[in-house]
């Protein structure tokens, strides 16, 4: 009864109706176990004479009663309880209804309506005639609530509006289980009993709303029923002219209705109409990006895009008159989003009005979220060509880099932007513009400098570039130049060893084939260097990056074939510091090392021959075998890199197999070993004691009819290796 501290009655109201119903299932089980009766479904005149007048004396203690309120709470409880005297006890609804109505407290009658709509859910049967009573006569509250509600500027009274806010809740539950029940037949006298037309293509002032309880109504609307008359509400709301709700938040309501089923929305030009005309009216920019993000599908899908520009016009013009909110960036991502989904191409973005200079004027993880969308769905349809639309996305790109703290980012969070930002530098295509496709490459170095794998993309670019270009003939010596000494600039700035040895060997092949010896000269030391600075504790811990290393020698080894030697240095340079790397990193294992000497094993025995096995692009470089072959000191070198790459194999293969490893690798290290001297080296006393060595050891493996050791064996006696 008490509404004075009003903040804290609905609180209030929970606690006494849990403590209420709580009695009313006390009273229930006692009469029930008088009336000795186990089923649900009884009629009162299956109940014996003692129950029945247990039940008349608790309904005689509630007439007592003389304060209105309490005893409409206590017959609330007892609702159920009328199932023992009156085979319909929904009748009692009625006459409960008008009872309400001597409340004369706003807030108590309305929450006392809402027990009353609550407790008629526990009867078995009722009609909805007491909830439309109980909301015609909550709407009469409502209209006594503000008569002087509309202050000098318009809106409510301080005190009005909380009392607004806590009787809503009372009104939306009942609307609720008023349409809880009710047929699809039904709306129509349903509407018409709460007031509105029963055909409302009819509306006029004399079929207005209460704006709260319109609200509530749009709510449980089925949506068929509101694509089918969606102009017809849309001017009903217009009508509702009270302050009781806002009314735009309405008119959203009605929008996101509507595009539950966007295609079975009928008159949709006079509907679309219609909402230009509200939305032209709203100065507030929230309130306008609310209307425009409800009613958007609608426009989509309809391809009505002269209305889009009007609405991304109209945009703009508020965006700059008043700064964006957070709640102006969330609503702002749901309509780009529609946009961006709707459209798919990245041209017809660009086409639309004001589309970038508003994305410009957005900021933080909403403004994040358009840029990736973004990028995502340009590097969808393959290369970028167009100059216009790179130079767009790759403010898009910088803005997304600029807006996200990579120091502080998880490595799932920084994975997905870092990977977007390099797939469009990648897709970036400038055709045969490759000077102004390197200055886009650099230009990009700069501004990602924090996305190790950009760094990477961008070699690759480069080297790509240059072998174009070569192909193409269609470039200067200097372009390609320029490439290779952006690559040196660029690879040194990534931080993982085996990523860098890796570029510089690719750089390397390129120099290669172009001829440029001195840019090769320095790629291949800094390639060494990287070896040598390989973190031993780091390769330890995942033995794929050695596994990476090791491969990365081997080719490394394959390269220094067609590389061309000299005098100073001498032809084994190379390979020599490759041996001293082996002495002196602890994280090389023997099988890892007997590898690398096999491909010392193939490069000396390459190197020997008069002619080379392969060679760089015919005319660009001088082979080894045209400068040098014959030269005794080259030979000498060669002969003792072999002899200790030889004897590296033994012992290593030795020491692995004297280790508690598997047998089937161990067995394959020394059968690759074998192949390795017996395709390099002529038949002598030393070859041939090593191959029965290796041989041996693969035996103790392997069983005598594996596929591996008989075709080795064949191989050894077609190479007068006689074991």
């Amino acid at each position: 009864m008490d509404s004075s501290a009003i903040q804290i009655y609905p609180t209030l109201f929970v606690l006494a109706t849990d403590i209420m119903d709580m009695l009313g299932d006390l009273v229930w089980n006692r009469i029930k176990e008088k009336a000795e009766i186990t089923e649900e479904n009884f009629n009162a005149g299956d109940i014996c004479f003692d129950a029945k007048e247990t039940c008349n004396n608790w309904f005689s203690k509630v007439g007592s009663i003389r304060e209105l309120l309490p005893r409409i709470y206590l017959e609330l409880a007892l609702l159920p309880c009328w199932r023992f005297l009156h085979d319909h006890p929904e009748n009692i609804l009625k006459r409960l209804v008008e009872m309400t109505r001597g409340i004369a407290d706003p807030l108590a009658s309305a929450y006392c309506r809402l027990y009353l709509a609550q407790c008629s859910q526990r009867l078995s049967q009722h009609d909805t005639g007491f909830l439309i009573a109980c909301i015609n006569d909550l709407k009469l509250v409502l209209v006594r609530l503000t008569p002087a509600r509309e202050t000098v500027n318009g809106n409510l009274s301080g005190n009005s509006q909380l009392l607004l806010t806590l009787v809503e809740p009372a009104i939306e539950y009942i609307i609720k289980c008023l349409f809880k029940d009710l047929k699809k037949m039904e709306i129509s006298k349903m509407l018409l009993a709460l007031g509105l037309s029963s055909n409302l293509s009819i509306l006029s002032k004399n079929h207005s709303c209460i704006s709260v309880v319109l609200h509530h109504i749009l709510k449980e609307l089925p949506v068929e029923y509101i694509c089918s008359n969606a102009v017809e509400l849309l001017q009903l709301i217009e009508i509702t002219d009270d302050r009781s709700f806002d009314q735009s938040l309405n008119f959203n309501l009605l929008g996101h209705r509507l595009c539950e089923l966007v295609s079975q929305v009928s008159n949709v030009q006079l509907l679309i109409d219609k909402f230009i005309q509200v939305l032209s009216c709203c100065a507030n920019l929230h309130a306008y990006l609310m209307l425009a993000d409800a009613y958007l599908d609608i426009i989509l899908e309809n391809h009505l895009d002269k209305l889009l520009n009007v609405i991304l016009d109209g945009i703009l013009e508020r965006v700059r008159d008043e700064r964006i909110g957070e709640n102006e960036l969330v609503i702002l991502q749901s309509v780009f989003l529609k946009i961006l989904t709707h459209f798919g191409d990245i041209k017809k973005i660009l086409a639309l009005n004001h589309f970038i200079d508003i994305l410009d004027m957005m900021h933080g993880s909403t403004r994040n979220s358009i840029n990736m969308h973004i990028l995502n769905m340009a590097t969808r349809n393959g290369q970028i060509q167009d100059p216009i639309i790179i130079e767009v996305l790759l403010e898009v790109a910088q803005a997304l880099y600029n807006g996200l703290d990579f120091s502080n980012m998880r490595k799932d969070e920084y994975q997905h932007p870092s990977r977007l930002i390099s797939r469009f530098v990648y897709m970036v295509d400038h055709g045969i513009e490759v000077e102004s496709h390197l200055r886009f490459l650099a230009q990009c170095r700069g501004a990602f400098s924090s996305i190790n794998e950009l760094q990477e993309n961008l070699v690759h670019s480069s080297n790509n570039l240059a072998i174009r270009a070569m192909r193409n003939g269609n470039s200067s010596i200097s372009f390609v130049k320029s490439c290779l000494a952006f690559n040196e600039v660029t690879i040194p700035a990534i931080p993982a060893n085996l990523r860098q040895l890796n570029l510089y060997i690719e750089t390397a092949e390129v120099a290669l084939l172009g001829g440029f010896v001195s840019h090769l000269d320095g790629l291949l030391n800094a390639a060494v260097n990287c070896l040598e600075m390989i973190d031993p504790v780091n390769v330890m811990q995942m033995a794929e990056d050695g596994d990476e290393a090791i491969s990365l020698i081997c080719k490394l080894c394959g390269l220094l074939v067609m590389v061309p030697g000299g005098v100073e240095p001498e032809v084994t340079y190379i390979p020599q510091r490759l041996l001293s790397l082996l002495n002196s990193q602890a994280w090389i294992l023997p099988r890892m090392k007997a590898k690398i000497f096999s491909a010392f094993v193939f490069l000396s025995a390459a190197q020997s021959q008069n002619q080379l096995l392969y060679h760089a692009v015919s005319g660009k470089v001088i082979c080894n075998y045209q400068l040098f072959v014959g030269f005794p000191s080259d030979h000498q070198e060669l002969l003792s890199l072999s002899r200790i790459a030889l004897q590296g194999i033994l012992n290593c293969v030795m020491q692995e197999s004297s280790k508690t490893c598997d047998l089937q690798e161990r067995g394959k290290l020394a059968l690759e070993s074998c192949n390795c001297v017996a395709s390099s080296f002529m038949v002598s006393d030393e070859t041939l004691e090593a191959c029965s060595k290796l041989v041996e050891i693969a035996k103790s493996c392997y069983s005598a009819d594996d596929k591996f050791l008989q075709s080795t064996l064949k191989f050894l006696n077609a190479s007068q290796f006689h074991l």
